[in-house]
């Protein structure tokens, strides 16, 4: 099987012993690591007719499948600079994800995806807005993605300070959008209703992503037609901080 060697280069200080504690000798040591070709993907961007022909059930369980293999760590090194070149020509995303800016979930990743694979809107909060929705019909009405992931994550700050009722700034206006979560888990949740309950910060986090699917369908025509056409999915999950896994809707 042919293989590829990546040449990983350590240096160590060690101390002279010649009592001038300023001086000190460089080694450089050199250890080579092998990678099977078969490991290096060298292209998975789709093309336009590659794009046309998945339906929508196809495209979620490819996220699926990617994220399954994110958290086994079996992932696949990717040839960055070939994937540049090719999406350099044109994109057909297979999906958009509407995420919230959380640093700690790296949406790409998660689904073992690369370049010119998907289209990432993120805002604190998975939140609905008229520019969220624009980017999301560009996606789908333009570009032929076939499913609208809107993902949300637990440990989410804008979740417990909307619980909070923080205001902040502009920061007031975002978190006003989560309020109609937040009454909703409300509703039917017994127990200690704030930000410091692990238990309700949960549910108004799968509120939200219900109430962000909903303000989709509401707000947007296009994307309503053509999730009844068939054309597109819409649908919620929840990404696991302690596993790495996404949750589906219809997996929780």
């Amino acid at each position: 099987m042919k293989r590829i060697l990546l040449m990983v280069s350590a240096f160590s200080m060690i101390a002279c012993q010649n009592n001038n504690p300023q001086k000190a000798n460089e080694e450089k040591t050199t250890e080579t690591v092998s990678i099977d070709k078969s490991d290096i993907l060298s292209a998975d961007i789709l093309t336009s007719e590659e794009q046309a022909k998945l339906t929508p059930e196809e495209v979620l369980e490819r996220l699926k499948k990617g994220n399954k293999d994110f958290t086994e760590d079996n992932l696949t090194v990717r040839n960055t600079t070939e994937r540049v070149r090719k999406a350099s020509l044109g994109q057909y995303p297979k999906a958009v994800v509407l995420s919230c800016l959380d640093s700690r979930v790296p949406v790409e990743d998660v689904f073992h995806s690369g370049i010119g694979n998907l289209f990432v809107a993120r805002v604190a909060g998975n939140i609905v807005n008229d520019d969220i929705l624009g980017s999301l019909e560009y996606a789908c009405k333009v570009s032929g993605t076939k499913v609208v992931l809107v993902l949300g994550h637990e440990y989410c700050g804008a979740i417990k300070s909307a619980i909070s009722n923080v205001k902040l700034g502009n920061i007031t206006t975002l978190l006003d959008k989560i309020q109609p979560a937040v009454k909703m888990a409300g509703s039917k949740f017994e127990g200690e209703k704030t930000a410091s309950n692990e238990a309700f910060v949960e549910e108004v986090c799968d509120a939200n992503v219900m109430v962000s699917i909903e303000q989709i369908r509401k707000r947007s025509p296009i994307l309503k037609e053509m999730e009844q056409k068939g054309e597109i999915l819409i649908v919620g999950a929840v990404y696991n901080m302690k596993t790495g896994k996404v949750e589906f809707f219809n997996e929780l």
